[in-house]
């Protein structure tokens, strides 16, 4: 029952989220998601990436707007994947590893998640996929659900802003820039969230020594929808596929410095 239930949750929030948005009312979520490592001083911040409805990957580095029953991307920085700054995923690969709601494993152990990622990457992505195993960089591209739990936060937007996001994109350079502090996945997501929203997300100079970070960017976020109701600003959580190790919880700058192991006292 527990997995039945857990199915329908996660067909319901891909619906949720793929609902074709009307002409006037496309949307944008800012997709907060859980570090599933601490590693790393600052792993615990986690990641961040942002979903559009109405926008489509001709290829991963290639953006235009969606036909008919198409789902919209997932766009997000990377960090040694391919030399690109940014890559599209759609949205049910980049979640769950495959082409389509109906193939969404109930329950999935490491084995069945690389496996997954192989075959869908192998297929759709070859040229960004490279080395596979464990620890390869292009594991970020496909099954985040697999590791961690999402949070988003969903704006509306105009089609003809998605246009212009589409044209800016397409017509930048994108080969690798990620600085940790200054050029980082919430940086990214930041630029586009105010692309639609000008200083909707902002840094925190004391909380993360004035890196931006996906916790930030999401609190703020939330507090600049307090202010501007015409964002509609909704909130909902894709879970992490049961059976393998949980994420954590998100963390800033400072906090990810107090609770990194090389940093504790016995």
């Amino acid at each position: 029952m527990a997995a039945y239930n857990f199915k329908s949750f996660v067909l319901f929030v891909v619906g949720l989220l793929a609902a074709t948005p009307s002409q006037a009312h496309a949307q944008a979520t800012l997709l907060l998601e859980e570090p599933y490592s601490y590693d790393g001083t600052f792993a615990g911040t986690g990641h961040a990436a942002v979903y559009l409805s109405r926008v489509c990957a001709e290829t991963p580095t290639t953006l235009r707007r969606c036909g008919p029953g198409e789902t919209g991307v997932v766009v997000s920085r990377y960090h040694h994947v391919n030399g690109r700054d940014w890559l599209a995923v759609p949205l049910v690969p980049y979640l769950y590893a495959v082409n389509d709601a109906a193939s969404i494993p109930l329950f999935a152990d490491a084995k069945l998640v690389e496996l997954l990622r192989h075959e869908y990457l192998q297929n759709n992505m070859p040229e960004e996929a490279g080395d596979f195993g464990p620890k390869a960089p292009s594991n970020q591209l496909a099954g985040s659900a697999y590791d961690r739990t999402t949070y988003g936060f969903r704006i509306a937007t105009r089609p003809e802003q998605d246009d212009e996001l589409i044209r800016i994109l397409n017509s930048a350079p994108n080969s690798e820039a990620y600085a940790l502090f200054t050029r980082n996945c919430a940086d990214f997501a930041k630029q586009i969230v105010n692309f639609y929203y000008p200083h909707a997300i902002h840094r925190s100079i004391i909380a993360d020594l004035g890196a931006t970070t996906p916790k930030q960017a999401a609190k703020s976020l939330v507090h600049s929808a307090k202010h501007h109701p015409e964002m509609q600003l909704t909130t909902f959580v894709i879970p992490q596929v049961p059976g393998l190790k949980r994420s954590k919880p998100v963390h800033g700058v400072i906090e990810s410095v107090v609770l990194a192991k090389k940093y504790v006292t016995p």
